[in-house]
């Protein structure tokens, strides 16, 4: 990730999620993203199942660097 690329993650243990609440999260995240000026094409989503069961959330835009 360069210091422009935007990400929001969280890890969440086991028994503090559902199939269906951690599609609303990725979901609300995406929206967030998107709403900092992100086109849908360039938001990625990484969700990583642990081994004891929880989950880790990663979505990031990997914006270009702005040039001033």
């Amino acid at each position: 990730m360069s210091a422009n690329d935007v990400e929001i993650s969280t890890k969440l243990r086991p028994g503090e999620w559902t199939e269906e609440s951690l599609e609303v999260l990725v979901q609300g995240y995406r929206q967030k993203i998107a709403d900092m000026g992100a086109k849908p094409g360039d938001i990625k989503t990484h969700i990583e199942h642990t081994s004891v069961g929880g989950v880790n959330v990663r979505v990031e835009w990997e914006r270009e660097p702005q040039h001033f």
